[in-house]
C-alpha cells in the first residue's frame, strides 16, 4: 500500500503506477534534472505554514510562528515563508545572510546558537536583528559590549534548560541538564543569567526561551516544561523581569514511516496554549506573546529525494543491496541518527513489494545505508526510487564527502517545476582551493 501519510499533500499515483508530486511526474523530473534530486512541493510547504499559523492563532492570537531555518533554508524558501507571515529562527551568520539576501525583514528574525562569534553578533546587531537568544554568560557580556559600541539597546531572550527529557534521540535532546545549550534552571545558572541580563545597560530582556529537542512525539514534555519555566520566571517579577515573550521552541514531529502517528498541529497548539493560559492565570502573570519554532514539521513533509538505482548485489542468504547514486552525502540522518524512511519505486508504485532489499549509497563508508531490509517491487538498474519526508535536515546537512557535488533542489507546483538551487559542478568543488 502506498504510504500517503509520509508524502507531500499533492502526491498521487497515476494509472501507469508512476509517482506524481505537485502535478509533476517524478520520472520526468529525474530525467530533466538528473539524480539525485530533491523535490519540494510548494503546496505542502504553504499548507504546513498555514496550519501552524491558523491552529495556534485560533487559540492564541498573540502567536508568532518562526521557521527554524536549520531544517533547510535558501532564498526562494525564505520568500515563501515571508509571504506566509512567518518569522525566522536562524543559528548562524550564513542563515542570517540568506534572510538578508531574500529581503526578509530582520525585525522578524531571532538569532539562536550556543557559540555565536563576535563577527556574527556584530553583523546581527548592526543590521537590526529582532532578537538575540542568549545562550551563555560569555555571550551576555560580549553582546552587551557590541550593542554599546553600536549605540543600541538589543532585545534578547534568555535560553533556559528546564531539565525535562523529551524522549527522543540523544543527539537531538537539548533541554536536559547535561546539554551544551542554554542555562540550567536546576544548577542556578538560569537565575544568575536573568539577573545579569537585567543589569546590562545595552540589553533588553524580553522573555525566556527553551527547546527540548526534536522530533518530539509526546505532548507531556511541552506541558511540563511550559509550566516549569513560567513558574520559574514568575520568581523574578519583583526584580524587573517582564515576560512579554515566551518561547517553548519547536521539535514538532512528523511521520517518517507509515506506522508513525505524531500529534496533529492542533494537538501541539492546544497543549502549549492551554498550559500557558492556565499557568499564567494561576501566577497572576500577563499573557506574553507566544513564539513557536517549527522547522522539520514544515519542510520535512514537503521534500522527496529521488535516486537512480545502479549496481544490485545479491549476497545469497545474507542481503540484497540496491545501490543508488546518492547517500550519506545528501542524507546523513540514517548514519547519524539511525533514522528510518519509507522507500517507493517511483515507476512501480502500484506494484506489489516482493523482495527484501537494503538501499545503499555510493559513498565509501559501510554505514552509508539509506534504508535497511525494506520491501520493494523487483528492483532493476535504472529504476527511480523516492524517499519521502526528506525535506528537513537532509540538504541542510549535506556534504561533499568523496568530492561528490551536492544535488539540486526543485520546487514543484501545479504541474510546473523550477530549480531553486542548481546541482553543484566539479568546478564548484574547487572554487575555494588555491594551488
Amino acid at each position: 500500500m502506498f504510504p500517503q501519510n509520509v508524502f507531500p499533500d499533492t502526491a498521487e499515483i497515476n494509472q501507469q503506477g508512476q509517482l506524481i508530486i505537485g502535478g509533476c511526474n517524478t520520472l520526468e523530473l529525474a530525467e530533466e534534472y538528473g539524480t539525485p534530486v530533491y523535490i519540494f512541493d510548494e503546496a505542502t510547504l504553504r499548507n504546513r505554514c498555514r496550519s501552524f499559523v491558523n491552529e495556534f492563532r485560533k487559540l492564541y492570537p498573540a502567536t508568532q510562528v518562526l521557521y527554524a531555518s536549520k531544517a533547510y533554508i535558501n532564498p526562494a524558501l525564505a520568500k515563501i515563508f515571508h509571504e506566509e507571515g512567518l518569522g525566522l529562527d536562524v543559528v548562524s551568520g550564513g542563515e542570517l545572510a540568506v534572510a538578508q539576501y531574500a529581503g526578509f525583514p530582520l525585525e522578524k528574525v531571532y538569532f539562536h546558537g550556543n557559540n555565536k562569534t563576535p563577527h556574527e553578533l556584530t553583523e546581527a546587531v548592526e543590521q537590526g536583528i529582532g532578537r538575540v537568544v542568549v545562550d551563555s554568560f560569555h555571550e551576555l557580556d560580549l553582546l552587551n559590549q557590541i550593542a554599546a559600541d553600536a549605540g543600541k539597546v538589543q532585545d534578547i531572550l534568555i535560553r533556559v534548560s528546564p531539565g525535562i527529557d523529551p524522549h527522543t534521540h540523544v543527539y537531538t535532546t537539548t533541554g536536559i541538564i547535561d546539554s551544551k545549550f542554554g542555562f540550567s534552571i536546576q544548577t542556578g545558572d538560569a537565575a544568575k543569567a536573568i539577573r545579569q541580563a537585567l543589569a546590562k545597560s545595552n540589553l533588553k530582556l524580553k522573555g525566556l526561551h527553551f527547546h527540548l529537542g526534536s522530533p518530539i512525539f509526546e505532548l507531556d514534555p511541552y506541558r511540563a516544561a511550559t509550566e516549569l519555566v513560567l513558574k520559574f520566571a514568575a520568581g523574578f517579577r519583583e526584580e524587573g523581569l517582564e515576560m512579554t515573550e515566551f518561547s517553548p521552541g519547536g521539535g514538532f514531529a512528523i511521520a517518517y514511516t507509515h506506522d508513525q502517528e505524531p500529534p496533529a498541529v492542533a494537538e501541539y497548539a492546544e497543549t502549549i496554549v492551554s498550559t500557558l493560559q492556565s499557568t499564567c492565570a494561576e501566577l497572576g502573570m500577563e499573557l506574553p506573546t507566544l513564539l513557536i519554532e517549527p522547522g522539520r514539521s514544515i519542510i520535512g513533509p514537503a521534500g522527496v529525494a529521488l535516486y537512480r538505482v545502479g549496481a544490485i548485489k545479491d549476497i545469497p542468504g545474507v542481503r540484497k543491496y540496491v545501490s543508488v547514486d546518492g547517500g550519506m552525502g545528501d542524507n546523513i540522518r540514517p548514519a547519524l541518527y539511525q533514522a528510518t524512511y519509507e522507500v517507493v519505486s517511483a515507476g512501480k508504485a502500484n506494484q506489489e513489494s516482493v523482495e527484501k532489499v537494503t538501499i545503499a549509497g555510493k559513498y565509501c563508508e559501510s554505514g552509508d545505508v539509506l534504508a535497511s531490509d525494506i520491501m520493494l517491487p523487483t528492483a532493476e538498474s535504472g529504476d527511480i526510487i523516492a524517499i519521502p519526508a526528506s525535506g528537513a535536515y537532509c540538504p541542510s546537512m549535506a556534504s561533499n564527502y568523496n568530492l561528490n557535488p551536492r544535488p539540486p533542489m526543485v520546487l514543484v507546483k501545479d504541474g510546473k517545476s523550477r530549480v531553486i538551487r542548481r546541482r553543484e559542478s566539479y568546478q564548484d568543488l574547487m572554487l575555494c582551493d588555491i594551488t
